[in-house]
């Protein structure tokens, strides 16, 4: 195998040389090596392992491919629908249903064009049986109203409710108006809890509730692109991109706003501030970081072959590129490792079937890098 010269930054810690040998790398709780598993990709943004232990991956330009367990790279699936590619936008997250084995349906959101501008919208569709096409392709949900100007800020991250069986679907602010996070009859800037068939789901805090949208579920996000649950609570997390600074990463209860743009640790990107760092009803974040680091994605760690590593939250961040391991307690965080930082944008990372973990790369030539034991 050919191994990654990559660099470890650890916490507390000064930077390490930038050529470190080649082969297992320390960090403070496991030793492990990278390598490159699959190469070839255009911008891969989301994915999930198959039950056969194939990863079906997405690329931003609007292509779905399958990686086999030999790490070959198929053609592009057939029956994609088309999406509108542009700034932040294109084929985005993907997830499979819970009952993906019996049913082979599964889940993804993209950026959509409609007479009246862009949003992001979700999708189902089945899997075909010999894994070469979409089929059933039915859009599902959009996030409207859709805005005129503007490709920046989707969001568009999906997880399914280990308990409760629902789908979660994450959007941006689009970015032009702000206070679309805090308006209720808008789904931008949101956290969205639908039944499978894209319905507002039973339980919903606003359910029932006049000119209130009734798939919210939380409110106040600018652009949340990480979605996952804490296997030790049951409680969904989220990470967001702030402004210049802010990033957060949120436990998110039903009906809550947390704060964009009326609270935030971030200011804009001429320097002005936005908001203040507190707002009266809203909440504050578990953590977050100035300056940025654009955590793109949430992975809590649940596998055995990193013991030390079992229960943590992975953050793949662009802006400083690198892989963040928070350790938690519960629902609090309560430290930070920051892995081969300053090296690769990191896009996603997604547990293995064998306890690996996988990072999609944010390049044009974008790569699989497969993190084992060291």
């Amino acid at each position: 195998m050919r191994y990654l010269v990559l660099c470890l930054s650890l916490l507390f810690a000064s930077a390490c040389a930038a050529q470190p040998p080649a082969g297992a790398i320390a960090s403070q709780a496991a030793r492990f090596r990278v390598e490159v598993f699959a190469q070839g990709l255009d911008h891969p943004w989301g994915g999930a392992f198959l039950p056969d232990g194939r990863l079906l991956l997405t690329e931003k330009p609007g292509r779905m491919r399958l990686v086999g367990t030999d790490g070959r790279v198929s053609p592009p699936l057939s029956g994609v629908p088309a999406v509108a590619e542009g700034g932040q936008g294109g084929l985005l997250d993907l997830a499979l249903a819970p009952d993906f084995s019996a049913t082979r349906e599964l889940y993804f959101c993209h950026s959509a064009q409609l007479a009246g501008g862009m949003l992001t919208r979700l999708v189902r569709a089945r899997l075909s049986a010999d894994a070469t096409a979409l089929e059933a392709v039915t859009p599902i949900l959009d996030a409207t109203p859709a805005q005129p100007r503007g490709r920046l800020q989707y969001g568009c991250r999906i997880a399914f409710g280990p308990q409760d069986g629902k789908l979660y679907l994450s959007t941006g602010d689009r970015y032009s108006d702000k206070m679309r996070a805090q308006r209720l009859d808008d789904l931008a800037g949101k956290v969205l809890r639908l039944e499978r068939n894209g319905a507002p789901a039973a339980g919903n805090p606003f359910l029932g509730r006049p000119g209130v949208r009734p798939e919210i579920f939380s409110y106040g996000h600018r652009n949340p692109d990480g979605l996952a649950f804490n296997p030790a609570t049951g409680t969904l997390w989220e990470s967001e991109f702030g402004p210049r600074g802010g990033d957060e990463v949120n436990a998110i209860l039903p009906g809550r706003n947390y704060g964009w743009p009326l609270a935030t640790h971030g200011v804009d990107y001429d320097g002005s501030r936005i908001g203040a760092p507190t707002h009266p009803g809203t909440e504050q974040p578990l953590r977050y970081w100035v300056p940025s680091i654009s955590p793109t994605g949430l992975t809590f760690y649940t596998g055995s072959a990193f013991p030390g590593w079992r229960g943590n939250a992975f953050l793949p961040c662009l802006n400083t590129p690198g892989l963040l391991r928070l350790t938690t307690d519960g629902d609090r965080v309560t430290g930070e490792e920051r892995l081969l930082w300053d090296k690769i944008r990191m896009r996603a990372v997604i547990q293995g079937p064998e306890g690996f973990l996988y990072v999609l790369t944010d390049e044009n030539d974008g790569r699989v890098l497969r993190i084992s034991p060291g």
